[in-house]
């Protein structure tokens, strides 16, 4: 195990029943959450074994390197690891996928050790099974897209659907190249096939799904995020993915606005006030002009990358969470419009493609880069999270592509 400690002057929370905050995994999100409490003081420990662009933040008081959710007892070892460093009752705040399953899972244990901020199992499977959160949209009339469930390689062969779709897997529990890269697009039935094979090979047969490609670019994905408690709101803002990387189909965004998008917000609440919800959440949405709805698409019940707007637009989703586990009394409020998140990196290269397009020009996007827009890594109080993450996003990105390989040869076979 690996321990970085950052020289800075941090004071103790001012709850003794909190001495201070755990975040686990995460990248972006995860480092929102590290400046947002150690800039008021509150000490902050981050706990990875996979991306550590936190740990480079001043205000992450100390770093720890572990074996990760994904290793046999897992939760038995960050209890060890919380008492071997003083980490006991303190917040636990969980930044990825993995983690969070590990947490639901072993709720009731690791609640023994920790203050926890995300749902138990029962609640959060809603969310990290595609399977069971489309089941439960379709039970409260929320639109999704057409979704199969395949069981094996014949149940694709046979597979009447029409082209494009995208294989996700139906949980992110694993971390490989296909749970990174979210979805795979497929034009034609050999590409699919192939990423198929890819995909089991990685997951299994049973953990895939493969659904209808909604068309339209990034500006037709929405999102609502939040902090809830007991089943109702806290904090809570709705917003737009107006670019994101890659252009045509990506799978992150690059730069997003808050908006007013009352059907979004309005569909989101329904979801988690059939859940007595509580915890941080994001639920991604996309207009499918071919039938004019809104259609569910994931729900993340923990930490996302770009939870960084909320404080931004007023509402500080990091802050709330350590508010509401004080027991404060917080008064229930939304973000303000028209304020901007931006991955200045990879929207970089995203607005390039589009300018060689002609979609974008470049008074267009020096626009976006005017008005209330606040950083994915860099913030002048902690430049070095800034200078380190460009390449850390260069080799995660590169990661990402090798596996499409296989379905784009697939493709030109087909095609010739």
């Amino acid at each position: 195990m690996n321990i970085r400690a950052h020289p800075i002057s941090c004071t103790l929370a001012r709850s003794a029943d909190i001495p201070g905050a755990v975040v686990l995994g995460g990248a972006h999100g995860s480092l929102d959450v590290v400046r947002s409490l150690g800039r008021r003081g509150i000490p902050v420990a981050f706990v990875t074994n996979d991306h550590p662009l936190p740990q480079y933040s001043r205000y992450a008081l100390r770093s720890f390197t572990w074996a990760g959710p994904e290793h046999r007892d897992a939760a038995s070892a960050l209890q060890s690891l919380a008492r071997a460093h003083g980490l006991e009752r303190w917040l636990l705040i969980v930044g990825g996928d993995a983690e969070l399953t590990l947490v639901a899972q072993h709720h009731e244990q690791l609640s023994a050790t920790f203050r926890l901020t995300s749902p138990p199992w029962e609640t959060a499977r809603w969310a990290a099974d595609k399977r069971l959160t489309y089941e439960r949209a379709a039970s409260l009339g929320i639109d999704a897209p057409s979704s199969y469930f395949p069981r094996g390689r014949d149940d694709i062969l046979r597979l009447d659907c029409r082209f494009p779709v995208i294989l996700k897997p139906t949980m992110r529990e694993a971390r490989n190249a296909f749970t990174l890269a979210k979805a795979w697009r497929a034009d034609d039935r050999a590409a699919l096939l192939a990423y198929y094979d890819a995909a089991e090979a990685l997951v299994g047969a049973k953990a895939i799904v493969v659904q209808e490609l909604i068309q339209g670019t990034g500006t037709a994905q929405y999102s609502y995020a939040a902090v809830w408690n007991r089943g109702q709101p806290v904090a809570s803002l709705t917003a737009r993915r107006a670019r994101q990387f890659p252009i045509d189909f990506g799978y992150s965004s690059t730069l997003v606005e808050t908006i007013v998008r009352p059907d979004v917000e309005q569909a989101a609440e329904r979801f988690l006030r059939s859940l007595d919800y509580s915890g941080p959440v994001e639920i991604e949405f996309k207009y499918d002009a071919a039938d004019g709805r809104t259609k569910i698409l994931d729900v993340n019940a923990r930490l996302w990358t770009w939870s960084a707007l909320g404080a931004a637009a007023g509402v500080d989703f990091g802050h709330v969470l350590w508010r509401i586990a004080r027991g404060e009394a917080v008064e229930a409020a939304r973000g303000r419009p028209g304020v901007r998140w931006m991955h200045l990196s990879r929207d970089l290269v995203a607005a390039s493609q589009e300018m060689m397009r002609g979609t974008l020009s470049v008074r267009d996007y020096l626009r976006t880069l005017g008005g209330p827009t606040t950083f994915a890594a860099f913030a002048s109080d902690d430049p070095m999270p800034g200078l380190v993450e460009l390449p850390m996003a260069l080799t995660r990105a590169a990661i990402r592509r090798l596996p499409l390989l296989a379905g784009k040869r697939f493709k030109s076979k087909s095609a010739a």
